[in-house]
């Protein structure tokens, strides 16, 4: 893309739909040199990048991903950094700290920049540290910036935060808040990989060949994407939908199904809503087309509401999960033909 393609100076059109195409074409064939199969979590978290979103991974150890993460920094030309996490981490190990420097004889407070200052910030195992540090990206999140000292310090643009947990070991571990949770645009479960998947794997990572992962996309180029996504127009009823569909969600909304007030604690927040249109923009940009359908945020609806819905003690004793009732929701909510 070229800086007289971004939509500011001129009406969207099929030519910038298309650039974005080819700018996730490219970067997904430069991930494709460390990533083999993981395609749905491959494209949802390609899709959070061109959205601006977070992402949560769940999955096992040793299903690639940190390497996912870390090829992704490499393909996009963005700074990385990784934090893995830690019962004895600090916020201040995150977001940095004020040290005393002597100059020209004289002391003062310097800040020393934590790894928070990066394009890709990689939360390793988020879960195993407690919620004072988790805490200490909630700021940078929504905000994109930092506030230490009683200074307030801006991010570097663009900036993403890709967690990972572990779903298996409960020792040592410490739940995400629901407010650290929903910051997050996306929440990603990671499997085990096929057969064929697995033999190709052993292949490529047991031998001496290795490619080399080059930029496909600067960050200025993403920042355009971003901006492109953003410019896609959306129709009332497909922000009717979405509203309807986080609406239905919360077991005291007076549209809840009764499974939905039977089963669920919590539903989703309005960053639900707002995340089901983001996604479904970016979904169908990437896809070559100029506006998001009702379908685009049915496809989303799972990564964006999975980690929103929160089932209560009766969905844990039937074995009822935030999926199961994902996917009973879209089945029970119709998008609608006229007003909310």
């Amino acid at each position: 893309m070229s800086a007289a393609s971004a939509p500011a100076s001129a009406p969207l059109g099929a030519q910038h739909v298309q650039r974005l195409q080819a700018a996730r074409a490219a970067v997904l064939a430069q991930v494709r040199k460390a990533i083999v199969g993981q395609d749905r979590v491959v494209d949802d978290v390609l899709t959070s990048f061109f959205a601006g979103g977070h992402c949560l991974i769940t999955g096992v150890p040793g299903l690639a991903k940190t390497l996912l993460i870390a090829s992704l920094g490499q393909a996009l030309a963005l700074s990385f950094k990784r934090i893995q996490f830690t019962p004895d981490l600090m916020p201040s190990d995150i977001v940095g700290y004020e040290v005393l420097k002597e100059e020209g004889g004289k002391r003062k407070l310097v800040f020393v920049e934590g790894p928070i200052f990066s394009n890709i910030v990689l939360a390793d195992e988020i879960n195993r540290t407690p919620p004072k540090t988790q805490a200490a990206l909630l700021e940078a999140m929504q905000e994109r910036q930092v506030t230490s000292g009683g200074v307030t310090r801006p991010l570097v643009e663009p900036f993403f935060v890709l967690a990972t947990q572990n779903p298996i070991e409960q020792e040592g571990t410490y739940p995400l808040p629901l407010a650290q949770q929903d910051r997050f645009m996306y929440s990603l479960v990671i499997g085990y990989p096929t057969k064929d998947e697995e033999l190709a794997i052993l292949d490529r990572t047991t031998s001496e060949t290795k490619s080399a992962i080059e930029s496909a996309l600067s960050a200025e180029q993403l920042l355009e994407a971003q901006r492109v996504v953003r410019a896609l127009p959306v129709s009332s009823a497909v922000a009717r939908y979405a509203v309807r569909l986080a609406a239905a969600s919360r077991p005291k909304h007076a549209t809840a199904p009764d499974f939905i007030r039977q089963f669920v604690s919590i539903g989703a927040s309005l960053r639900g809503s707002q995340y089901l249109v983001l996604a479904a923009r970016a979904r169908a940009a990437l896809e070559g087309r100029l506006a998001p359908s009702v379908d685009d945020v049915k496809a989303v609806a799972l990564p964006v509401l999975r980690h929103r819905i929160v089932p209560n003690f009766k969905a844990d004793a039937a074995k009822i999960g935030s999926e199961q009732l994902v996917e009973k929701l879209l089945k029970a909510v119709e998008p609608p033909r006229s007003g909310l």
